[in-house]
């Protein structure tokens, strides 16, 4: 991977090829896309153009087709080489796919062209991040969905993460801080939009090993630093 941007931190080695990973599609991006449909609630949005910021190797394109089957769909990368292991992906997949090399601050697409931007675990290695949700913004129409799913300050500030994977640590924000930014923009969610999934591989203390062996009880919503936030959230009409 040889490629320079000034607003987005290069993945290391060993979390490239995890990306590629059954683990990273199956546990991940799998499970994120099933609660962030649930999040929308029903009808779910279907057809329309699909963007997939950050998308990495292309893991996301089969799941992003079966759950919203949207009539054009789209990935975007700071990487070169990632976008053409998308594009070896896609190919495997069956599924036609639009990719650009392009930084998420920099969108090549024009205002307002876009029903649903999908941000995954891409805005944490964001140094830009005001700059990129502001693009978020101008290519979604009025009435899109941005679904968002990201790490917080307290699983990316530990030592696993810190010792496997690169990220600037500057920006890092906690759920809340996320949230208030979305809502800075001015983008629109309820309650009902937002969960803070507490999964087992996002705790880097146990990996959730002594709550599946039953010595030890989660702590509840309120009483624990979430480590993920997912947000079904709408650009208002």
């Amino acid at each position: 991977m040889n490629y320079a941007s000034p607003t987005y931190v290069e993945e290391t080695r060993l979390g490239f090829h995890f990306l590629r990973s059954h683990t990273w599609q199956h546990h991940v991006l799998r499970v994120a896309i099933n609660d962030l449909k649930r999040l929308i609630g029903d009808p779910l949005p279907q057809g329309g153009s699909l963007l997939d910021v950050g998308c990495g190797q292309g893991k996301s394109f089969r799941l992003l087709r079966e759950a919203f089957q949207p009539a054009r769909l789209l990935g975007l990368d700071a990487d070169p080489h990632s976008i053409e292991l998308s594009r070896a992906e896609a190919g495997r997949e069956g599924v036609r796919v639009e990719l650009h090399t392009a930084d998420c601050a920099r969108i090549p697409l024009p205002d307002g062209s876009i029903d649903i931007v999908f941000c995954h675990q891409t805005f944490h290695h964001l140094v830009e991040q005001q700059r990129a949700l502001a693009e978020f913004w101008r290519v979604l129409k009025p009435g899109g969905r941005l679904l968002f799913a990201e790490s917080t300050k307290a699983y990316i500030d530990t030592w696993v993460i810190r010792w496997f994977f690169r990220h600037p640590m500057e920006v890092q924000k906690s759920a809340e801080e996320y949230l208030d930014m979305l809502r800075q923009q001015g983008f629109a969610f309820e309650a009902g939009n937002v969960s803070f999934p507490y999964l087992w591989w996002s705790r880097s203390k146990d990996f959730g090993l002594l709550e599946r062996w039953g010595w030890l009880a989660p702590p509840p919503p309120g009483q624990r630093e979430e480590t993920l936030v997912n947000v079904a959230a709408r650009k208002p009409a």
